[in-house]
């Protein structure tokens, strides 16, 4: 009886179109909300990592929620979605020091090094003189991390896995590619020589 109602009702095209948004809507919502999220990424504070003025296009990254939820999985250097100190807008860092980490800071802060309180974290754009950024609002709660980039989507020829700077081939010919790839190496170099890891951090 119950199975002939059941059959009665969904094979109405509005009823199961109802039953099927009840029944995958809220996995959807627990998906974006505890595992992965995908964003489009605006603006140039990320450059070249993100959003390299060689593309016409705005990057789509994947985002992991899960492993800074629930295991609190990130390092420095990993670029991470934090939610601003002044409103809910979600912004695009690198982390450049954690707690107990001394980092020597960019113009306009105020002080030229910080040591990075017990719960917090300094974040920075690639790109510093286009990122608003620690250097403006000072260290954040880790608590304002919501997300960890690790694949970009989109554009087709940028496809992959985020991926750590890597020493161009010498014996490679020195062209625009080389010279960027060497000059990634450099901006990343630069970046860890400003700060100075705490001793109990592995």
């Amino acid at each position: 009886m119950l199975r002939t109602r059941w059959r009665e009702m969904t094979s109405r095209p509005a009823l199961k179109w109802t039953f099927s948004t009840l029944f995958w809507l809220p996995m959807g919502i627990c998906f974006t909300e505890l595992l992965y999220t995908v964003k489009s990424v605006t603006g140039r504070s990320m450059q070249p990592t993100l959003n390299p003025d060689s593309s016409v296009w705005h990057d789509i990254v994947l985002f992991d929620r899960w492993s800074v939820k629930a295991s609190r999985d990130y390092n420095r250097g990993d670029v991470v979605a934090i939610k601003s100190p002044y409103d809910s807008k979600l912004l695009v860092k690198r982390i450049v020091a954690l707690q107990g980490d001394k980092v020597k800071t960019l113009p306009p802060y105020p002080d030229p090094e910080v040591k990075i309180p017990e719960g917090y974290a300094w974040v920075e754009g690639d790109e510093p003189f286009k990122s608003e950024d620690s250097n403006h609002f000072g260290p954040i709660p880790l608590a304002l991390i919501d997300s960890k980039l690790t694949f970009i989507v989109w554009p087709w020829n940028r496809i992959g896995p985020l991926r750590k700077p890597t020493l161009p081939n010498p014996k490679a010919q020195r062209g625009p590619a080389w010279r960027a790839q060497k000059a990634e190496v450099e901006r990343e170099e630069r970046r860890r020589a400003r700060v100075q890891v705490a001793s109990s951090s592995t």
